[in-house]
């Protein structure tokens, strides 16, 4: 693929992936062809900040984690409150890096 439209996907997608997976992305898409790109544009990516802001307001009904796409962890959290609110708490901090996780297993399906 052509390394401005590699950037330009990148400039335009790097907040919904870690900053460590940037050069793993790069390296994909510079190997795939441009179809690959189309694909790409179908993917479903999940917004870091909106699932914090949920994880926020709503934590303790497990919605945070329904959004994700898990759905496990999701009926425990509304079916315990968050655990007592513990896992509500741990959730603040982990669930952006979460959501980035999913977003890039997203994608390494479609490259």
């Amino acid at each position: 693929m052509d390394k401005n439209k590699v950037d330009m996907y990148l400039t335009g997608s790097a907040k919904y992936f870690e900053a460590s997976a940037i050069p793993m992305i790069r390296q994909k898409l510079e190997n795939a062809d441009d179809s690959a790109l189309a694909s790409l544009q179908a993917v479903d990516m999940k917004e870091p900040t909106t699932i914090l802001l949920v994880s926020i307001f709503l934590g303790c009904f497990g919605i945070d984690r329904f959004m994700i796409g898990d759905a496990g962890m999701g009926i425990l959290k509304l079916l315990t409150g968050g655990c007592c609110g513990i896992l509500t708490i741990y959730d603040w901090f982990v669930i952006s890096s979460k959501a980035k996780q999913k977003n890039l297993a997203n994608i390494s399906m479609v490259l």
